[in-house]
C-alpha cells in the first residue's frame, strides 16, 4: 500500500474535502461574498485599513467573483476549502494585501454567520407557506362553518360538530408552530461575526456595522457562544419538527375519515388514485403522502438535532457544513408537504348523508339530551347521564338509530325517575338534533356559528401580525443588501 505523506490524503480528499467544497458553492458562496464585503466595509470605516488597501481588496474581489463563478468550479485539492480558494487568489492578484481582509476574523464566525443567512432565508420561505397554509385554512373554515361533521375520540365516534371548527383548531394549532418558528428564528438574526476564533479580536472592530450590513437584527452578544452554542440548529429544527409532528396527525384524521366505513370525507377525482386490479377502488392516496412527507420531515429534523446531542460546547465539525446541508433536505421535504395540505384539504367536502347516518347510529348527540333533562326536567346531571345512557344502549341494540328513540327514551326516564318526562316526541327529536346540538355550544372556542365567526377574527388578525413581522425582516434584509453593494461600490471609488 502507498503511504501518502502531503495532504489532503486522497481518501480525505474525495468523502469530505470534496463534498465539503461542493456543498460550500452551491449553497454558500454568494454569502461567503457578502461577508467579505461587510468585513471589507468595516475595516475601512474602523481604520483598521487604509483607504489605499480598502480599494485594492474591493477590486481584487470583485473581480474575483466575476472571474471565479461558484457554479463552475470543482474540488482540486490544491486548497483545503472554498475560503482558502479565495484567499489564495486574492493573494495571487494583488499580493500580500490579499491577506488584510481576514484581518479580525475567522472561519468560525464567517462559518456560523454563512449557516445562519442560509438558514434565515429557507426558514423564511417556510413561514410563508406555513402562513399561506393558514389564510387558506381560514378561508376554508368559514365556508365549511356549518357543515356538521362527526368528532372522534380514542377513535369513536363522539360528539357533532363542524367541519369549520375542525379546521379552525387545525389553523390554531398552526399559529402557535409559527409562532415557535418565528421564536426559533430570532436565533437566525443575530450575528456572529467579530466572534472570531472565539474571544473577538484586539483591533477595534464594529461588529454592530458587520451585523448591519448583512441584515441581521444586531451581534450575538457572547463571543464564546456565536461559536459554541448551536441552539440556532436545535431551536429551529425542533420548531420546525413540531409543525410536521402535528400536521402528520390531521393527515391520519383525514385517512380515517376518508375509510369507506367512516366516508364522512369526499376526496375529489383529481386526488384520487385507482388500482391496477381492482376497479371499485377509490384511493386517496395524496394522504398517505401527506402522512409520510410529514413523518420523514420530522425525522430528517430528529437527525440534526441528535447529530449535536453529547458534543462539545465549542466550535466543532459536528454542526457545520456537511450537517447544515443535510438540514436542508428538511425545508425540500416539508415545502411538499405544506403545499400538498394547501391543496388537498380545502379541495375535500363532507359527505352529508354519511355524517347523517353514522351520527345518528352512534348517538353523537346524547350528551345534549342529558343536559336537556338537567335544563327541563330538574334532573342532576349524573341521574340524567344515566337516562341518556340506557336510551343509548337501547337503541344501538335495537338498531333504530337516536333520532327515532323517542319511545326507548320514555321507557328508561320513567324506569330511573318513576314518572313520564315532560318532553314531547318534537322535544326530543329537537334535543337529539345535531342542529340544536352545535347551535347551543356558542361559549368561546365552541362550534356554534357566532362563536367560530369569533375565533376567525382572531385567527386573520394573528396571522396578519405574523406575516407583517415576516415581512418587516425580509425587509430589513433587502436594505441590508442595498446598503452593502452602495458601501462596497463606495469603497472602490475611493
Amino acid at each position: 500500500m502507498t503511504e501518502h505523506t502531503e495532504f489532503p490524503h486522497p481518501t480525505y480528499r474525495d468523502t469530505v474535502l470534496a463534498p465539503l467544497f461542493e456543498g460550500i458553492r452551491r449553497h454558500f458562496a454568494v454569502h461567503v461574498n457578502a461577508i467579505n464585503r461587510a468585513h471589507l466595509v468595516m475595516l475601512h470605516e474602523t481604520g483598521i485599513i487604509s483607504t489605499d488597501q480598502g480599494r485594492t481588496i474591493a477590486t481584487a474581489l470583485r473581480d474575483v467573483e466575476q472571474d471565479m463563478v461558484a457554479d463552475k468550479l470543482s474540488y482540486t485539492g490544491e486548497h483545503e476549502d472554498y475560503f482558502f480558494l479565495l484567499e489564495a487568489e486574492l493573494e495571487r492578484r494583488i499580493g500580500e494585501s490579499g491577506g488584510m481582509l481576514h484581518v479580525a476574523r475567522s472561519r468560525n464566525d464567517m462559518d456560523h454567520t454563512m449557516f445562519r443567512m442560509a438558514l434565515r432565508e429557507r426558514a423564511g420561505c417556510l413561514m410563508e407557506q406555513v402562513l399561506d397554509l393558514v389564510d387558506r385554512l381560514v378561508v376554508k373554515a368559514r365556508a365549511e362553518r356549518d357543515t356538521l361533521v362527526v368528532a372522534y375520540t380514542h377513535g369513536q365516534p363522539a360528539q357533532p360538530t363542524t367541519f369549520g371548527h375542525y379546521l379552525s383548531a387545525v389553523v390554531e394549532c398552526l399559529l402557535r408552530d409559527a409562532e415557535r418558528l418565528e421564536l426559533a428564528s430570532g436565533s437566525l438574526d443575530l450575528c456572529p461575526m467579530g466572534a472570531a476564533a472565539i474571544t473577538t479580536s484586539g483591533f477595534p472592530i464594529d461588529r454592530r456595522r458587520v451585523s448591519d450590513l448583512l441584515g441581521f437584527e444586531e451581534p450575538q452578544l457572547n463571543s464564546y457562544g456565536c461559536i459554541a452554542s448551536v441552539d440556532y440548529v436545535t431551536g429551529l429544527y425542533s420548531a420546525i419538527k413540531l409543525l410536521f409532528l402535528h400536521l402528520g396527525r390531521v393527515a391520519q384524521d383525514m385517512a380515517q375519515w376518508s375509510a369507506f366505513e367512516v366516508g364522512q370525507l369526499h376526496v375529489p377525482d383529481s386526488l384520487v388514485q385507482v388500482s391496477s386490479i381492482m376497479p371499485q377502488k377509490r384511493n386517496p392516496v395524496p394522504i398517505e403522502h401527506l402522512r409520510h412527507l410529514s413523518s420523514v420531515t420530522a425525522g430528517l429534523c430528529d437527525a440534526i438535532i441528535n447529530t449535536m446531542h453529547n458534543t462539545p460546547f465549542a466550535d466543532m465539525n459536528d454542526s457545520e457544513a456537511d450537517v447544515q446541508q443535510a438540514g436542508f433536505a428538511v425545508f425540500e421535504r416539508g415545502a411538499r408537504a405544506l403545499s400538498l395540505f394547501a391543496a388537498f384539504l380545502p379541495s375535500c367536502s363532507i359527505n352529508a348523508s354519511r355524517f347523517e347516518t353514522n351520527s345518528d347510529a352512534a348517538c353523537a348527540t346524547i350528551t345534549e339530551l342529558a343536559d336537556t333533562l338537567v335544563r327541563d326536567e330538574g334532573l342532576g346531571f349524573r341521574r340524567a347521564h344515566g337516562v341518556a345512557s340506557a336510551t343509548a344502549r337501547m337503541v344501538v341494540s335495537r338498531g333504530v338509530g337516536l333520532s327515532r328513540g323517542f319511545d326507548v327514551f320514555a321507557k328508561a326516564f320513567e324506569a330511573e325517575t318513576g314518572r313520564a318526562t315532560v318532553l314531547t316526541p318534537g322535544m326530543y327529536a329537537a334535543a337529539v338534533a345535531p342542529e340544536t346540538f352545535v347551535r347551543r355550544r356558542d361559549r368561546p372556542g365552541g362550534p356554534a356559528a357566532t362563536a367560530l365567526d369569533r375565533a376567525m377574527e382572531v385567527y386573520e388578525g394573528k396571522a396578519r401580525e405574523c406575516r407583517g413581522r415576516l415581512e418587516a425582516r425580509t425587509a430589513r434584509r433587502a436594505r441590508a443588501a442595498s446598503m452593502l453593494e452602495s458601501a462596497f461600490n463606495a469603497l472602490l471609488e475611493e
